[in-house]
């Protein structure tokens, strides 16, 4: 999976789930200052990353990703 496919799947339930502005959603945009994800939206993430993905997450690794890049980053990274 590449890096674009994967941005284009976590785009895409951001957007639907979350009902976050798809034009914020950009590599440097913060998870929680810029796209507004909070604590209890986070829970909702990692279940979407493993429907998405059939990736495990915790929500405590949102403690080293900051940004969409970043947590794009980690699924590819995961799933390479």
């Amino acid at each position: 999976m590449t890096l674009a496919e994967i941005q284009e799947k976590t785009k895409a339930f951001l957007v639907d789930e979350l009902e976050i502005d798809e034009e914020k959603i950009v590599p440097e945009a913060s998870l929680r200052e810029d796209l507004g994800i909070d604590s209890l939206e986070v829970v909702d993430v990692v279940v979407l990353v493993e429907q998405e993905f059939g990736l495990k997450m915790k929500p405590e690794d949102f403690k080293v990703i900051k940004t969409y890049g970043d947590f794009c980053g980690f699924i590819l990274e995961k799933v390479a």
